[in-house]
């Protein structure tokens, strides 16, 4: 019995032997038919490499045949237009993506008439229109922008390298311009009660002065101030003085009053520093100047 089982225990080892070196086989064959697979589609890509190689030699070699056969002043016409062509869309692109922001335009047989609306605090305000010729060098065929207004200046730094910014920088300039109008107009037509004299301002808005007093039928000193705006797109003043028309020494009271005037008139716009004047009296709303 021992013998049989010695015998039966090999058999079966050599059996399991067999199978296993059948799976090897069966495996090696599989990893050479997949790595005949791969070298096939290896060979067929670097043909297909080779052709496309081929293909663009053969369009650059025509694209090199059809400059050289076209005459230089034709090529740089070409160059021009496409160029044109680029600043045209870029111009429509800017108008269309800044309709809310008070410019817009439409296109015109020269190249297109561009719309810029003002407004101030919510208040829409005048509108100015600029219309472009679209050509070799940029140019402004039209406008209606105020003679005051630097748009010669403006247009010689941006118009011929950006077209957005030289569009924005205009913008800024002419909403200060409407702004600081805006603010002197109401002072004269809602708080004329408070002036003892005439609203002087130049043309730009950008130096204004006036005299005031807080209580016109009563005993106050009238205020003399003169507001400078050295920014031009801004609608704040740069520079105020306030002083009292014809007193040389201030009581501490006058004086810190004529102060607060001048911080206010500083920091809030003019017809809303009035507006306190009238609702407090001669007793300044110093809310306003936090």
């Amino acid at each position: 019995m021992d013998n049989g089982s010695s015998v039966l225990a090999h058999l079966e080892r050599l059996e399991t032997q067999v199978s296993r070196s059948h799976k090897q086989s069966e495996e090696l064959q599989s990893v050479q038919a997949q790595e005949g697979a791969l070298g096939t589609k290896i060979h067929k890509l670097r043909r297909l490499r080779d052709e496309l190689r081929a293909a663009v030699r053969h369009r650059r070699a025509s694209v090199k045949a059809c400059i050289a056969n076209v005459e230089p002043n034709q090529t740089v016409e070409i160059n021009e237009q496409e160029a044109l062509e680029e600043k045209l869309e870029n111009v429509k692109a800017i108008l269309q993506a800044y309709h809310f922001t008070g410019l817009s335009g439409k296109l015109t047989s020269r190249g297109v008439c561009v719309c810029i609306s003002t407004a101030f605090e919510g208040n829409l305000l005048d509108s100015y229109f600029v219309d472009l010729v679209i050509q070799k060098p940029l140019r402004i065929h039209h406008h209606s922008v105020p003679v005051f207004i630097p748009l010669e200046e403006i247009a010689a730094k941006y118009l011929q390298t950006n077209i957005q910014h030289f569009l924005f920088s205009l913008c800024e300039y002419l909403n200060a311009y409407s702004g600081r109008k805006y603010q002197a107009d109401r002072l004269q037509s809602d708080f004329a009660a408070l002036l003892t004299g005439p609203l002087q301002r130049n043309p730009l808005c950008n130096l204004l002065s006036f005299t005031y007093k807080l209580d016109p039928g009563g005993q106050s000193l009238p205020f003399c101030a003169r507001l400078l705006y050295k920014d031009l797109t801004a609608t704040l003043p740069t520079d105020v003085t306030v002083t009292c028309q014809g007193v040389e020494v201030l009581s501490t009271s006058w004086e810190e009053q004529r102060a607060s005037h001048e911080t206010l008139f500083c920091t809030k716009p003019l017809h809303q520093v009035f507006a306190s004047f009238t609702r407090k009296g001669e007793k300044l709303d110093m809310s306003l100047v936090s």
